[in-house]
């Protein structure tokens, strides 16, 4: 029924909290502690994003801000902390349990897959290559490069240009009922739901 598949990557096949934990000590490391303040921060501030409060370019200076502000080190400290986090962002890979078995078995039934995220592309790309499994997507669609945010329907529309298939021949996988579920369907496509909490990867695509 499909041709392609369009899977996110935070939380779908990168295990996120872990590698944001990873980066934060590298950026910060003096203050493990404020790990949890810092999640919250961002975590809000990206669930805002999901309802258009916030582009993701946005979030991303918006948060080293707020949670340098917060624990009171001085302004000046926000753009060394922000390069020194994305600098350790780009080299975090702890995959999420099935994720490489996943790709190799929709690979092996002969679905085109791509990546489909919000992020810094030369990032993301990073992280995949590290994790040894960007070999297996035939193209990355990030929203720092594509131009447009999930769940926007311009972010689906120019994937499913970039690769040249139809909305129906491409099923979208991921996390967030928000980006992933409801973004992919206002666009045309049908979308896979996983939840972390509940959902094997393996088993969640053995049907495809």
């Amino acid at each position: 029924m499909y041709r392609a598949i369009f899977i996110d990557i935070d939380d779908t096949f990168l295990d996120y909290i872990p590698c944001c934990r990873e980066a934060f000590e590298f950026a910060l490391p003096e203050h493990p502690e404020y790990f949890d303040l810092f999640f919250e921060i961002s975590g809000r501030l990206f669930s805002e994003a999901k309802h258009g409060l916030h582009t993701i370019a946005e979030v991303m200076e918006l948060y080293p801000k707020e949670f340098i502000a917060a624990i009171g080190y001085p302004p000046e400290a926000v753009d060394p902390f922000k390069h020194a986090f994305r600098v350790a962002w780009g080299k975090t890979h702890t995959l999420v349990p099935g994720a490489k078995e996943m790709l190799e078995n929709l690979q092996a039934k002969g679905y085109r897959l791509f990546a489909a995220s919000n992020s810094f592309g030369h990032l993301q790309r990073s992280r995949l290559e590290q994790a040894g499994i960007l070999p297996y997507f035939e193209d990355t669609y990030i929203s720092m490069d594509i131009g447009y945010d999930k769940p926007d329907i311009r972010f689906y529309q120019e994937a499913l240009r970039r690769c040249g298939l139809q909305a129906k021949e491409v099923l979208m996988i991921g996390d967030s009922m928000t980006t992933d579920v409801i973004g992919a369907q206002k666009a045309g496509m049908d979308a896979l739901f996983f939840d972390r909490q509940k959902d094997d990867l393996l088993q969640l695509t053995a049907q495809l």
